[in-house]
């Protein structure tokens, strides 16, 4: 009997501390997530941690972004805030060893992104009004471009005769981001301030224009002038993606992600009729190719009826 109380009372302990871990401040959590950190990186800490820097752990933050928009499509909860934490201990990370090198710390990191979500909804928190969101946006890139007047004329020494660095509503827009995502991010920077299509129509007047080219070019066989041509076909594509408000990098990851299935389940196929799909001439793999979409179709339509059922 006494063991039996003995036990109660461990699980009621550990209830306990579940419970007031629960308890604790969206402060408190972020300063023993920043205090983890530091313990993996001081003297005697976790080895892997302390060979760290900024430039070995720039691969795991954009690996860790990817995967918090795969758990968002997931519709997985868990997985969701498991990826953000994972994602949240990058910025962690690379703070904790710019506050070892005394250059900034993650203190310095929070009060940034606060005080320039203060200046930037002036209609929130000041006396501008804003009538729609096309107007909060122009107002932001305008609030952005006077901030960096006012940085680069900070940086500059005073009377040391150089003139002011001239700024644009393009900057900003990082050289170093994936293709698609900096050519949606100039087009989309662009549109704010009213440099954009009228309609969608427009657009794919200028993808058909794009694509004649590409064919002109190949017909004239130039091939550098093929490849500045098709370049110019993709960015109509990513425009047409932005003026639709598609993000074109999840839609081409999505697109791989549907191409992939269908070539797995093409070879499946293949494999459950006794052959290799490699060595298959070009017409069944096209068989193939459409039967792979059926049964995509007919497992849809199931999750769909299966959801409906639900309701």
């Amino acid at each position: 009997m006494p063991k039996q109380r003995k036990k109660t009372k461990k699980v009621n302990s550990r209830a306990g501390m579940l419970a007031k871990k629960k308890k604790l401040s969206v402060g408190q959590w972020f300063e023993k997530l920043v205090a983890v950190q530091a313990r993996l990186r001081a003297p005697n800490g976790c080895p892997w941690d302390r060979e760290q820097t900024h430039q070995t752990l720039r691969t795991y933050l954009i690996e860790e972004a990817y995967e918090v928009l795969d758990a968002l499509e997931s519709g997985n909860d868990a997985k969701f805030a498991e990826e953000m934490g994972d994602l949240l201990l990058q910025i962690v990370f690379h703070s904790q060893i710019a506050s070892e090198e005394k250059r900034f710390t993650v203190s310095d990191v929070i009060r940034e992104i606060h005080d320039k979500m203060i200046r930037r909804h002036p209609h929130v928190f000041g006396a501008t009004r804003a009538k729609d969101s096309a107007e909060v946006l122009r107002n932001w890139e305008q609030i952005k471009a006077e901030e960096r007047r006012s940085n680069d004329q900070q940086a500059r020494p005073d009377g040391d005769g150089t003139r002011a660095k001239v700024t644009s509503l393009l900057d900003g827009v990082s050289p170093g981001l994936p293709a698609a995502l900096q050519g949606f991010q100039l087009t989309r920077k662009a549109s704010r301030i009213g440099f954009d299509w009228e309609n969608v129509e427009g657009v794919f007047e200028k993808l058909n224009e794009e694509a004649e080219e590409v064919k002109n070019a190949l017909k004239n066989n130039d091939p550098r002038k093929a490849e500045e041509e098709l370049g110019d076909l993709l960015f109509a594509a990513i425009n047409l993606a932005r003026f639709l408000k598609v993000d074109p990098e999840i839609a081409l990851s999505r697109a791989n992600a549907k191409f992939a299935k269908r070539f797995r389940a093409m070879e499946r196929l293949a494999r459950e009729g006794g052959q290799e799909f490699k060595e298959l001439p070009r017409e069944e793999m096209e068989a193939l190719w459409d039967g792979a979409k059926r049964l995509e179709r007919k497992r849809s339509e199931a999750e769909r009826n299966e959801s409906r059922a639900k309701r």
